[in-house]
């Protein structure tokens, strides 16, 4: 939900800088996600300008040359090319310095030859509006120089609210407003619908009907009739609201309707009442297989659990979601049939979920808004319809309700002692009631507390006593609020398991090597493992469907991080963020039934309800996993990884492999894990946890990425191996003896063979074996190189000698020789 500020201190000028307000609003729950710039900056370059003449430009047919008066003592000359610019015109100026809505800075240009010193403009060059096709014309009584900020909307801050599901009153400015009062003690203006001058009593339309069949998806149904109207472009003030707000203005009539709904929450329709085949609106479920056009020119096929307004022709809209082409206001509509209804939130749902079909009414319908609401619309609609398009209302309101569509306001009582018992301190009868009032609440003293009157747009979320507790808690006592611990029943504070605290170590070292942590979804696309490349026998590629999606693009449970990292990666790099590394730790899903999931075979299992797969319900089991993703080759990835095992202190082997079809096949390895111990059985300990290696460069560019490396394990295999009590060896009564070893071997000779062979052969004595340095080229024959592995010699009990070391390390160049072919250099 966006909010131009602008628009917001019609109703409360909370008197706080933004910044302020923002850090007010999130701490009471509700949400700024983004503040945005809308418009122009720089605002005093932008001003009226009166054009003196327009001749054609000597040098360009599309071009006119422009003498302005922008209240200076000489015109100045501006190049425009607006095909509608004329001598007399009262226009906008955005003069030198000025910067416009995408960032561009004017200055003096030089056009075909001729200095120009600023630009007329049109609306979308001043995000009023989305036309581009000539200059604004303004009033002809504003004088040249005017600054145009105090004539037209151009500049404004946005609020981007997240709003939880449970807040559909925050849908809407005025709702917003009420909050924004709360926190900030600003007053209140009234509400917009309060009063409704042009509003004709309830009664019937000539010529006209309204049938509702389903009361229960449709407990009110309101509509007024229009004549005399004129469809045309909306003032200025209108487009801007709308722009700012992130709706493309279209029409006045249409605009009045898109404006009403984000003013009041409440969506609404207008219909071309002399397209309303037979004068009748009949509220009914859809039939198998019935099918209708909606606004956005896709044909839609419906089902019996759906609901329609249909007229004397069939289908004419979906109801509470999208309406349908042949019943819209088009240029030359006169009569306009304006229908503002509540209908049932599950169904509009699930309705949504199934046409995959989203709009900014199905949003606010599918949160159930109270039936009130109807009425608060068609009051501020029917002002605007009469004021902006000259309409004239024609006979009454009709107004069809459900039995029960307007309940009591229920009351409920807010005792102190309660308030004092949950928060922990004590709030002023006097504080309660200011802030419950200002949020709309009824409010009369009780002997012991406050009796609350909740009101209609409170009525599905404030239900008792409880939750009168939470609104006064987060705006009459969250700075008072005592700071404590929670305890469990021992009187403990709570702490970290070790899993958890082995979990965080791993992230600690990703973050300490300059990886940026991301969270990316659980739902996936259903072609990931297309483009993965995986084959068809891939176990990931038997994932979990999910049975109400969000969408297509979120259908499946994801079987791989590798994915999302790759996801993430495309989309900062569209916006030219692009960190080195990217890691994520999170759970990827398989049906229970599979045989293998994750990087690891099996994992640990989780049983989670409400989830399919191949349309059957079933439980599945997660597997907890950590992957990478880095700007390199496989090196830079397997540094990261190393950097793991030795935070969780997990020995990491990889062994070159080929399994994955994503990676590049001579740069992919399976990833190993094992206890962190050295040893002739420390080679039987290790088990395949995960894949590591460079992605495929056709799997990169599908996501529009370079060369990159990346790991994948499951970490709970991981941290198994991890000691719960580390034993720390004494490395210091009795020193290492260090030798290196040089081995002359076939050049496609694994490194990680070699090591495997030593350290059989070394015994309890070798204390460590690592490959550092290889070699081939002058002095090393064709087809042959040289590897330098690192030894370390230690026993517990005693120093050491060159006699007790020589026989292993005879032992270690013959098992090379034997098992590898290798020829000890120098030897």
């Amino acid at each position: 939900m966006k909010v131009p500020m602008q628009w917001l201190r019609d109703h409360v000028d909370p008197q706080l800088e933004l910044r302020e307000l923002v850090r007010r609003l999130d701490l009471t729950g509700t949400a700024v996600d983004a503040i945005e710039h809308h418009g122009v900056r720089a605002e005093e370059h932008f001003v009226v300008g009166k054009v003196l003449s327009a001749e054609q430009h000597p040098d360009a047919d599309r071009l006119r040359v422009c003498q302005v008066d922008v209240g200076e003592a000489e015109p100045q000359t501006i190049v425009c090319g607006a095909p509608n610019v004329a001598a007399g015109q009262t226009v906008p100026v955005a003069r030198p310095g000025a910067v416009m809505p995408n960032g561009m800075q004017l200055g003096v240009a030089k056009l075909r030859g001729v200095e120009s010193n600023g630009m007329i403009c049109s609306e979308d060059e001043l995000a009023i509006g989305s036309s581009h096709q000539g200059i604004m014309v303004l009033d002809d009584a504003l004088a040249a120089g005017t600054p145009l900020a105090d004539v037209l909307p151009i500049s404004t801050d946005v609020l981007e609210f997240e709003i939880t599901p449970n807040r559909p009153d925050c849908l809407a400015v005025y709702g917003i407003a009420r909050e924004v009062a709360a926190v900030s003690d600003a007053p209140l203006g009234p509400e917009p619908w309060l009063e409704d001058p042009h509003g004709p009593p309830p009664g019937e339309i000539e010529g006209f009907e309204v049938r509702v069949e389903v009361p229960e998806r449709c407990p009110r149904f309101t509509a007024r009739l229009f004549e005399d109207v004129t469809v045309g472009e909306s003032p200025a003030w209108l487009k801007a609201r709308l722009s700012a707000a992130g709706m493309r203005p279209i029409n006045d009539v249409v605009d009045i309707t898109n404006y009403v709904m984000l003013l009041t929450g409440q969506p609404l329709h207008a219909f071309d009442a002399d397209r309303i085949a037979g004068g009748v609106l009949v509220v009914r479920r859809a039939g198998d297989g019935e099918a209708m056009t909606t606004l956005d020119d896709v044909q839609r096929t419906l089902d019996s659990d759906m609901t329609l307004i249909a007229d004397g022709d069939g289908p004419t809209s979906i109801a509470g979601i999208m309406g349908g082409q042949r019943s819209e206001v088009q240029d030359d509509t006169t009569r306009v049939l304006l229908e503002v209804a509540a209908w049932d939130g599950p169904a509009i749902n699930r309705t949504m979920a199934r046409l995959q079909l989203r709009s900014e009414a199905g949003a606010r319908f599918e949160k159930s808004l109270p039936t009130e609401a109807t009425m608060w619309a068609q009051a501020v609609a029917t002002t605007l319809l009469v004021e902006l398009c000259g309409a004239r209302v024609v006979g009454g309101t009709i107004d069809v309700q459900a039995p029960g569509a307007l309940p009591e306001a229920p009351v409920l009582r807010l005792r102190d002692a309660r308030t004092t018992s949950l928060l922990g301190v004590a709030v002023p009868r006097e504080r309660a009631t200011a802030v419950l009032e200002t949020l709309g609440f009824g409010v009369a003293q009780a002997d012991d507390g406050l009796d609350v009157t909740i009101p209609p747009h409170r009525r599905n979320d404030v239900t008792r006593e409880a939750d009168l507790v939470e609104e006064v808690g987060r705006l009459a006592a969250l700075e008072d609020l005592p700071a404590t611990l929670p305890a469990n029943r021992t009187g403990l504070a709570a702490t970290l398991t070790h899993a958890q605290r082995l979990r965080r170590r791993a992230a600690d070292a990703l973050v300490g090597r300059g990886a940026h942590e991301v969270v990316g979804w659980s739902f996936t696309s259903p072609d990931v493992g297309d483009r993965l490349g995986l084959p068809e026998h891939d176990h990931r590629r038997s994932v979990v469907r999910l049975e109400n999606p969000m969408s297509e693009e979120q259908a499946v449970l994801r079987t791989t991080l590798l994915g999302s990292l790759l996801d993430v990666a495309q989309h900062n790099g569209a916006r030219g963020l692009s960190p080195r590394a990217l890691f994520e730790e999170g759970a990827v899903y398989f049906p229970r039934e599979t045989s293998a999931g994750g990087p690891n075979v099996g994992g640990p299992e989780d049983e989670t309800p409400g989830l399919t797969e191949g349309g059957g319900a079933g439980p599945v089991f997660e597997v907890h996993a950590l992957g990478a993703l880095v700007q390199g080759d496989v090196f830079a990835a397997k540094a990261l990884l190393e950097a793991v095992g030795r935070a969780v202190r997990v020995r990491i082997e990889v062994e070159q492999s080929s399994d994955e079809p994503f990676l590049h096949p001579g740069r992919a390895a399976r990833v190993l894990a094992g206890p962190l111990r050295e040893g002739p059985d420390a080679e039987t300990l290790l088990t395949p946890v995960g894949w590591l290696g460079e992605v495929h460069p056709t799997v990169a560019a599908r996501w529009d990425l370079a060369q990159v490396g990346a790991f994948e394990v499951d970490l709970d295999a991981v941290l198994a191996h991890a000691a719960a009590a580390p034993q720390f060896a004494d490395l210091t009564t009795f020193p290492e003896v260090r030798q290196d070893l040089s081995f002359l071997l076939d050049a496609d000779t694994p490194a990680r063979e070699v090591e495997r062979a030593v350290r059989r052969a070394g015994g309890d004595l070798l204390a460590g074996a690592d490959v550092y340095d290889w070699y081939a080229g002058q002095g090393i024959p064709e087809g042959k190189r040289s590897l330098t592995l690192a030894l370390a010699f230690r026993a517990r009990d005693r120093t050491l000698t060159d006699d007790d070391v020589a026989p292993v390390r005879e032992r270690i160049v013959a098992a090379v020789a034997a098992d590898l072919g290798g020829e000890l250099r120098g030897g």
